[in-house]
């Protein structure tokens, strides 16, 4: 395909996909922007706190019924529920383990038997959101980091918050009060808020109207059989990586339109939410660091409210105890729950090998980036580069075998109501469950060298 026939399809492409991609996303979203700017403006007025806290409310409400209609009275229901075991186990020490107990009953049941597949799914993300807020308020009163139970109206403006309740992300009580405090309006909060949506959007365009295409139409690779398959699932995972950076930056973008996260440095305010790392997934050292830059919020609440309660078991039951309670939360769907167990299991291996060789060879070989006055002997040599250059590519192979299975051209039904297990064993079979295999023998080497 010359030059000519290539940017005449390009121009096609953009005129038939981005455009209208473009058009539908902005006319689903305008309506939530100008609600959080609502709050904002809201926050920083002369008002007291209650009736701030009811607007927040209020306005986070009118934002799901927008997005979900009815449905979202699921969403108010488990609301309403959470603060009643808050103040029926207010006197209890182990709030955290009673209202996750609850709080994932509540999901599952809800999922088994009384909504239907895909409504739920569509509900899903917001009623993860309110979980995730819920069950790190219990642990906070637990460990006395929250010094009271908060009344009605700052638990409901907290849970409602129109920043976050949609999209998310998940932030903290004390983001949200600080939030409510209303600093003042300025260029820099509008110029960061706007940035983000900006970004959003071409992440948005690169999955609809990029990755799926990407070869050969943006890059000129042409494979035999076996190599088709893998180019095929890298467009797939490709494609999945970048609709997940459109709700990131999404998130961030309304988090921050609506007055949440920021950073004071005496007297300088810093607007710096940040929910996803795109380069470093993309272009990552370790799967280690892929997790933590997936979702940041979501990692930071994972290792806060569930890995360290869990590691009085051990690193390995609190990781696989971690990944399984990611998984819950993301309801019973097989394919994510596959793709985050099977997350787990590689993040540990990586990390227990690396950790390994890194003590034989004396090397920076870690899953992290070591510090600069670390013990070590090598740090810089073209060997340790290679490595890690080495296990970075290890790395994009597995994202591209987890990421097979969310193919963008699948029914829209299918996307709906989630992938079968069918189509999840099918997709890693037709790659020879490659990804399960290289981790297995990674962990045979390591009890080998251990």
């Amino acid at each position: 395909m010359d030059l000519s026939s290539r940017l005449l399809l390009w121009q096609q492409l953009f005129s038939s996909c981005g455009l209208v991609t473009l058009h539908q996303s902005l006319q689903q979203l305008w309506m939530l922007l100008m609600l959080c700017l609502l709050c904002r403006f809201t926050f920083t007025l002369g008002i007291g706190l209650t009736a701030k806290h009811v607007v927040s409310v209020l306005v986070g409400v009118y934002g799901l019924f927008l997005f979900f209609e009815l449905h979202m009275l699921w969403i108010l229901l488990l609301s309403v529920l959470c603060y009643s075991v808050l103040l029926l186990s207010r006197n209890s020490s182990s709030k955290g383990l009673f209202m996750s107990a609850v709080v994932l009953t509540f999901l599952l049941v809800g999922e088994l038997h009384v909504i239907d597949v895909v409504t739920w799914h569509k509900i899903r993300g917001s009623q993860m959101v309110v979980a995730m807020k819920a069950i790190s308020m219990a642990f906070d009163l637990d460990r006395r980091t929250m010094d009271r139970l908060p009344s009605l109206p700052e638990f409901l403006g907290y849970v409602f918050f129109v920043g976050s309740s949609v999209f998310g992300p998940w932030i903290s009580f004390s983001t949200y009060k600080r939030a409510v405090d209303g600093p003042k309006l300025t260029w820099l909060w509008l110029r960061s808020s706007f940035f983000c949506l900006v970004k959003s959007q071409m992440c948005l365009l690169v999955s609809s109207c990029i990755a799926p295409y990407l070869f050969p139409l943006f890059i000129p690779l042409y494979g035999n059989f076996y190599t088709q398959k893998w180019l095929n699932a890298y467009q797939n995972a490709a494609s999945f990586h970048f609709s997940n950076y459109f709700v990131g930056h999404l998130s961030e973008g309304t988090g921050m339109l609506a007055g949440a996260g920021f950073t004071e440095e005496k007297d300088n305010i810093r607007w710096d939410l940040s929910v996803v790392k795109p380069l470093s997934v993309e272009m990552p050292r370790s799967m280690v660091l892929v997790v933590t830059s997936w979702n940041i919020p979501m990692s930071v609440w994972l290792k806060t409210y569930v890995f360290k309660n869990a590691m009085k078991l051990g690193t390995f039951p609190a990781i696989l105890i971690t990944y399984t309670a990611s998984a819950m939360l993301h309801g019973l769907s097989f394919h994510l729950g596959a793709v985050l167990i099977s997350l787990g299991l590689i993040t540990y291996v990586e990390h227990v090998l690396r950790t390994k060789l890194g003590s034989i060879l004396s090397a920076c070989i870690l899953s992290r980036p070591c510090l600069s006055n670390c013990a070590h002997q090598h740090k810089k040599n073209y060997w340790v580069k290679l490595l890690n250059l080495l296990f970075s590519v290890l790395v994009v192979f597995h994202l591209t075998y987890l990421g097979s299975m969310f193919d963008p051209g699948a029914d829209e039904q299918e996307v709906e109501e989630g992938y079968t297990a069918i189509h999840t064993i099918q997709r890693w079979s037709e790659l020879n469950w490659a990804s399960h295999w290289v981790v297995f023998g990674f962990w045979i080497f390591y009890r080998l060298i251990r």
